[in-house]
């Protein structure tokens, strides 16, 4: 592992310790988009524990060895049928585990904003398998653990195949791996099966093309970029809330800007994976009290696409993944394994996001949001296998955001044993300019973290743009 930051002491494979008894598990229309996007990569930071690093180690073997058992995909490999069907073969070939050091470290230099403003470079390093497309879980293993050893505290970094999980799916596994290690210390022994069954919308017996070669990644991966990690408070969120709410209004749109742009195409309401439709702008369309979430997103929509300096008539995307287990009907068990999201891209001209209030883009997000029921899950998954397409990761005209994660997933509950995280971090892998990733923050009670990656230059006025920057609050 060449690095500036770690040292490799040792890797090795982790099994389950019980064999597995699970069928193969067929990618779904959810699942099979993401075999051209990398791992998934999130760790936690946590104080030293209380005894030696070489038991923590046995420890997290242990632990993440009766994990496996419990989630017996994630130690499996993919193999494609004959006709073209992707499976997760649940063999029992074990996982990644891998030690590391960088003793010179300290969580005042990790976590500390002054200077050092963006996140630092070293959790590029806290993960393996990186820049890894998920397709090559055909050969590699599904899932590793990389355990870095710092001067006052231990980073745990997971990785996962994508095609594999979801966030949702990502953080079960998490929270039942922390939950072991915690039993296994003496802690209560607290965790829940995940539901395996493939009896869903999203089963399909459609056939990804793969290109020659295998996917690539729909990105420029080497672009220049710099990363943040923006706080918001409940109280500053609550006040974004108030300030979208407060003209709250789902008949009125009359508030026009004079810029010429015609009132009945005020938003191109876009569902999943790019299969759209125009919304008019007459009201029409369900409108709910606007989240604190969509206020959160609408306020970094504006800001974002006003210091990009684009040009008025240009539209701008953002997109927001959203979870379909309790959007279809009958509800998909919530511990549903794999992925169940779709994409809502929703559009709006640069000059109404700009020149309007933040309502505007408050109430496209909402409505979007609102509409996304199950049949509009099913006309996604029909509009899908009409044309088995990757999913279209990046920002291809340089006025796209993508928000990811979600400040509700359970973080901050990964207990090993000692204590709660000091933060979450992510790894290198996904990340391009306006990838957006919504952690909670480490007080909870509503609080919300972004992890905002964005062209240098597009940081910068991100960082003077008093709109935004005042809702900006002191991480705690």
């Amino acid at each position: 592992m060449p690095s500036s930051f770690t040292t490799l002491i040792s890797k090795c494979t982790v099994y389950p310790d019980q064999k597995s008894t699970l069928k193969p598990l067929k990618l779904s229309v959810s699942d099979l988009p993401m075999l051209s996007c990398h791992y998934i990569q999130k760790g936690v930071l946590l104080t030293a524990p209380p005894y030696s690093f070489d038991h923590l180690i046995l420890s997290l073997k242990h632990s993440l060895s009766a994990a496996l058992s419990l989630f017996p995909p994630l130690a499996g490999r993919f193999s494609t049928d004959p006709h073209g069907h992707v499976y997760i073969f649940s063999n029992d070939a074990g996982v990644d585990f891998i030690h590391a050091k960088a003793k010179h470290l300290t969580t005042t230099t990790l976590l500390n904003e002054e200077p050092l403003i963006d996140v630092h470079p070293c959790f590029k390093e806290l993960f393996a398998y990186d820049m890894t497309i998920s397709y090559s879980g055909h050969h590699y293993p599904l899932a590793a653990v990389q355990v870095t050893e710092l001067a006052d505290a231990v980073f745990i970094g997971c990785t996962v195949n994508h095609a594999v999980t979801d966030g949702t799916s990502f953080w079960h596994f998490f929270n039942t791996f922390a939950a072991i290690c915690k039993a296994g210390s003496g802690g209560k022994k607290i965790f829940r099966s995940p539901d395996f069954t493939r009896d869903t919308v999203f089963n399909s017996t459609a056939v990804l093309p793969i290109p020659d070669g295998g996917p690539t990644v729909t990105f420029a991966a080497d672009e220049p970029l710099r990363e943040r990690i923006f706080h918001f408070s409940r109280e500053s969120i609550q006040n974004l809330k108030k300030k979208a709410n407060n003209h709250f209004n789902s008949n009125d749109n009359s508030n026009g800007n004079g810029n010429g742009f015609s009132d009945s195409i005020e938003v191109i309401g876009k569902q999943a994976n790019d299969s759209w439709k125009p919304i008019n702008g007459n009201g029409n369309g369900k409108i709910t009290e606007i989240s604190s979430f969509q206020s959160l997103s609408a306020q970094l929509w504006r800001s974002v696409t006003r210091v990009r300096k684009l040009d008025p008539s240009k539209t701008s995307t953002f997109r927001m993944a959203v979870n379909c287990r309790h959007r279809l009907n009958p509800k998909m068990d919530p511990l549903y394994f794999g992925n169940a999201i779709q994409s809502i891209p929703t559009v709006a001209y640069v000059g109404d996001i700009i020149s309007r209030d933040l309502r505007y883009c408050a109430e496209l997000l909402n409505r979007n949001v609102v509409a996304h029921d199950d049949a509009t899950v099913r006309r996604g998954v029909e509009d899908w296998e009409k044309a088995p397409r990757l999913f279209p990761l990046g920002n291809f005209d340089g006025a796209m955001i993508t928000m990811g994660s979600s400040p509700r997933f359970p973080m901050y509950d990964n207990d090993f044993g000692w204590g709660l995280p000091l933060a979450i971090r992510s790894g290198k892998a996904n990340k391009f300019d306006g990838k957006i990733s919504a952690f909670p923050g480490r007080e909870g009670n509503g609080s919300v973290d972004l992890e905002v990656v964005l062209a240098p230059e597009t940081m910068v006025g991100l960082e003077n743009d008093i709109e935004f920057m005042q809702y900006v609050t002191p991480s705690v």
